[in-house]
């Protein structure tokens, strides 16, 4: 599949520069998404301000749980960059390698304990169209976290909601994260 638009390769300005720069820090190369965002200084600069953002002040849950809401997030988009990377994150995080490669199959895998199958079904329910949380999902949700880390929770599922359908929509696609991991995903 062909990009929507073309990725920048060289940047120009300093913010692009320092949004390459910040990219090859923290991730060994500039990534796709930052590269096609490039296009749309406003853009860069407003998704650049909330990913650090999110980065230092989203702290209330815990990054594994983090993680599987992310991961199942863009596994229900079908995200294949956002899956990519966050097969990569995981593992690069210390996330069990089981847990990273079952979660497209979460219902039937059995590395899962109870609270990170709640955070899996919350993510998969909050991602649908329409979403439906019932009530028996909300009064679980109440009995495993507080309300500061449900309102974190539903940030991550809606912060990858709104990655994974800017890169599908640019149509960017896996940029070989994974194949940086020492265990190959399934």
């Amino acid at each position: 599949m062909q990009t929507v638009v073309p990725l920048i390769e060289k940047p120009r300005g300093l913010l692009r520069r320092y949004a390459w720069r910040y990219s090859r820090k923290n991730l060994g190369d500039v990534a796709d998404p930052v590269r096609a965002l490039a296009h749309h200084s406003g853009v860069l600069m407003a998704n650049g301000a909330l990913e650090m953002v999110a980065a230092k002040q989203w702290k209330a849950l815990d990054h594994r749980l983090r993680w599987l809401a992310i991961q199942a997030t863009s596994s229900g988009i079908g995200c294949s960059w956002c899956t990519d990377f966050g097969y990569y994150e995981g593992m690069q995080t210390g996330v069990d390698p089981r847990k990273v490669r079952d979660v497209p199959r979460w219902r039937d895998s059995d590395v899962y304990d109870e609270q990170e199958r709640l955070v899996l079904e919350y993510a998969e329910a909050t991602t649908a169209t329409p979403v439906v949380i019932d009530d028996e999902l909300v009064k679980r949700l109440h009995a495993s976290f507080t309300d500061e880390q449900i309102v974190e929770l539903a940030c991550w599922v809606a912060l990858e909601n709104y990655r994974s359908r800017i890169n599908a929509g640019l149509g960017l696609e896996s940029q070989g994260y994974s194949s940086k991991c020492e265990l190959a995903p399934a």
